[in-house]
């Protein structure tokens, strides 16, 4: 489902992540970011409180929108978020934000996003067409 240009793009550019619940969207932009190997999407938690509480009421629904600002190449990734507290990914974040934080922050979990789709964003013909 995630071609290399999807994940070229996921490992060198930012995310926002987008979720609603009761009615009331909400997204943020993540630093602490990743894909694995079976091309799932996984986020350190730092601050995703409003996040987390969203993905509890609407059963894991999730959006992604990747993006290079240069050169306007985007996509949006829909799919299905899972919330680990513990596990290699979870000690990995943290190590990742205690680091940058020097200790004053960590990650208190991990999300692993699971796509159902991948939409282009990227301005053109292709715009909207989903791979």
């Amino acid at each position: 489902m995630l071609n290399e240009s999807v994940v070229r793009l996921l490992k060198n550019g930012m995310w926002d992540l987008a979720t609603c619940a009761d009615g009331e969207p909400n997204v943020v932009p993540v630093a602490f970011k990743d894909v694995t190997e079976d091309g799932k999407l996984v986020v350190g938690d730092v601050f995703l409180d409003t996040t987390l509480n969203n993905l509890r009421e609407n059963h894991g629904r999730i959006a992604v929108s990747v993006y290079d600002a240069q050169n306007l190449e985007g996509y949006q990734i829909k799919g299905t978020a899972e919330y680990l507290t513990e596990g290699a990914l979870v000690d990995t974040f943290k190590a990742m934000v205690e680091k940058m934080f020097n200790g004053a922050a960590t990650a208190k979990g991990a999300l692993v996003i699971t796509p159902d789709r991948v939409i282009v964003t990227t301005p053109g013909a292709d715009n909207k067409k989903e791979i």
